[in-house]
């Protein structure tokens, strides 16, 4: 597997216990599939869920390189052992580590996997911008709804209430050298504008993808994280005009080098 998976803009949930709805989620347009072995499995069904996994070895290893990955459950807890050693049978998938707030946690998970580091605490906001010193993690993401309780139960609904940690989290991606990160769910399965204000409240603060719960976020979420046309014609301006890095202006803006390495990484985003 691939950091570069993480250039993905839809990351979706699969609960590990529908695989029968493994090629739908794959076909979805998500960028990646997150086989789900902590919140959508009752503890009870976990062992059939992991069994079905290993059976299903050779079926998930005929995914393209880099589309599945499996949130495990917590490292503190008395599941993740089973979790680990099921991924000896699944060399192939990336690891979403949830609740991670402790760096030798996260550098007790096997070694050769890509991992992508679940941020649901305040504790676990704070570790984040040392992520960069384990090796195998790739990519941060955001679990709202825990970081919301873990706050004292503030609605995750609220974007100003979440603003300062996902304006952190992205922060924290850039000090650990980490692409941007991924944002939390939107819970209303049924509320195109709530997920649509979620989705451009992510891109506006610097998130670089988000977390879905069902094939019918993924092309919204995809369509808010793409470049307009509009971002895309102003683009293609700046650089004809400022393509040999001189200072100049368009449209009574001052276009420096900022603004053109801007341009410049909204064309290769829509490549």
């Amino acid at each position: 597997m691939s950091a570069t998976s993480l250039q993905a803009p839809s990351y979706l949930f699969l609960p590990a216990t529908r695989l029968d709805r493994l090629d739908k989620a794959l076909s979805s347009g998500a960028g990646a599939v997150i086989l789900d072995l902590e919140d959508a499995v009752a503890a009870a069904h976990r062992p059939a869920a992991r069994d079905a996994l290993a059976n299903a070895g050779a079926r998930l290893a005929g995914a393209p390189p880099g589309r599945l990955w499996l949130r495990i459950n917590a490292m503190d807890t008395p599941d993740v052992q089973a979790d680990l050693d099921l991924l000896k049978a699944l060399p192939w998938v990336g690891v979403v580590c949830p609740k991670a707030q402790h760096i030798d946690e996260l550098r007790a998970l096997p070694a050769g996997r890509d991992v992508l580091a679940l941020i649901e605490s305040a504790r676990g906001l704070v570790l984040a911008p040392r992520l960069g010193e384990v090796p195998s993690v790739v990519g941060v993401a955001f679990g709202s709804i825990d970081y919301a309780l873990d706050l004292g139960g503030i609605d995750p609904e609220d974007h100003e209430a979440l603003r300062h940690a996902r304006s952190t989290l992205v922060w924290a991606a850039r000090m650990a050298n980490l692409p941007a990160p991924v944002d939390g769910v939107t819970t209303r399965l049924d509320d195109v504008a709530a997920l649509q204000a979620d989705a451009r409240e992510s891109r506006r603060l610097g998130f670089g993808a988000k977390l879905c719960i069902h094939p019918d976020q993924v092309a919204m979420v995809n369509a808010v994280f793409a470049p307009t046309e509009a971002e895309l014609t102003w683009a293609r301006r700046v650089v004809e005009l400022a393509g040999d890095g001189a200072a100049t202006r368009l449209d009574g803006v001052m276009i420096d080098r900022p603004v053109l390495q801007r341009a410049l990484r909204l064309l290769a985003s829509a490549r």
